[in-house]
């Protein structure tokens, strides 16, 4: 009697990395829509004929910084995609390296956007409600994931190196999420730093 050949493995359902796609997802259309809502209030009152409304008199946005966090994002992705790297190779060492930069830089991104409010000491109840309250709702909620992403990071460090060093798929969802988050990033950093 012949037995029939066992069938092949499953595909992985990657599950972890088609939630951070989703999540990602919401993630650009929270920013987009946002950034949307920032130019329409802009757009309103510069129609209104006074350009003061919206950017009040005395307020500067510190370039420097505001820049340092930009490429400190586009950094960061580089060394997110060496993690990834790392870990389908199972070099623990560098896969740590990698995501401990990651940290470190999201942390320094989030140092530099504190910086940024405390050098433009922008009251949210001034002379200009409309620009104050908009620039740190969009700026906060920026803050927010950017807190998520360093978590993430501290976690996905923990399991990667605490005894699951091939879990390639956890560090790659990891890299999705910071690609995703510097894309947003960039279209912020456009339109409230740049265009103001």
């Amino acid at each position: 009697m012949h037995a029939l050949p066992a069938a092949p493995a499953p595909p992985p359902r990657r599950q972890l990395l088609v939630g951070t796609a989703l999540a990602g997802a919401g993630l650009l259309m929270l920013i987009g829509g946002m950034l949307a809502i920032w130019y329409q209030q802009r757009a309103r009152a510069l129609d209104a004929g006074d350009e003061a409304t919206w950017l009040p008199d005395g307020v500067t946005v510190p370039e420097v910084p505001v820049n340092v966090m930009a490429f400190g994002l586009v950094a960061l992705v580089l060394f997110a995609q060496w993690a990834v790297h790392a870990a389908r190779r199972g070099e623990r060492a560098n896969t740590g390296l990698a995501l401990g930069l990651v940290a470190l830089i999201g942390l320094a991104v989030i140092n530099a956007q504190v910086f940024v409010y405390h050098q433009m000491d922008l009251p949210i109840a001034g002379d200009a409600p409309g620009y104050a309250g908009m620039f740190y709702a969009v700026t906060g909620t920026m803050v927010a994931l950017l807190v998520i992403g360093v978590a993430f990071s501290l976690i996905t460090a923990f399991r990667s190196l605490g005894g699951r060093p091939r879990d390639a798929e956890l560090v790659a969802a990891h890299a999705l999420y910071w690609y995703v988050l510097t894309a947003a990033f960039v279209a912020m950093w456009f339109v409230v730093y740049v265009t103001k």
